[in-house]
């Protein structure tokens, strides 16, 4: 059974840094593209950067140049750094496959951006 775990939200002011974490377990990890999503209150969850097994990262453009997506394929884990974050970051972020799997939906974590 797949499952995804995701861990280091926070509360930051502007300007600063998080890193977040997720662990996959069940199936192989790296053979899946992993992606970081993110759903902030009254609107829809929105894709944030991915990374296949072993290729090129891709970011959301609001996000381009202040995250990081990388994965540790020997621990199952996928990582987003971020920095200078600003207030409409927050959110709830989750990790999934991209493209997502339904069943693959953990409980995410809250990131809050605020003074």
């Amino acid at each position: 059974q797949d499952q995804v775990v995701e861990s280091g939200g926070g509360l930051v002011q502007p300007g600063g840094s998080l890193i977040l974490s997720c662990v996959k377990s069940g199936s192989i990890f790296d053979q899946y593209t992993m992606a970081w999503y993110r759903q902030a209150p009254g609107k829809q969850r929105e894709w944030v950067a991915s990374i296949p097994p072993d290729g090129r990262d891709y970011y959301r453009d609001s996000v381009k140049g202040r995250c990081t997506i990388s994965r540790d394929n020997m621990k199952n884990t996928v990582y987003l750094q971020m920095n200078n974050l600003k207030p409409e970051d927050t959110a709830v972020y989750y990790c999934n496959s991209y493209p997502p799997r339904g069943d693959w939906w953990g409980q995410g974590t809250q990131v809050t951006v605020s003074s």
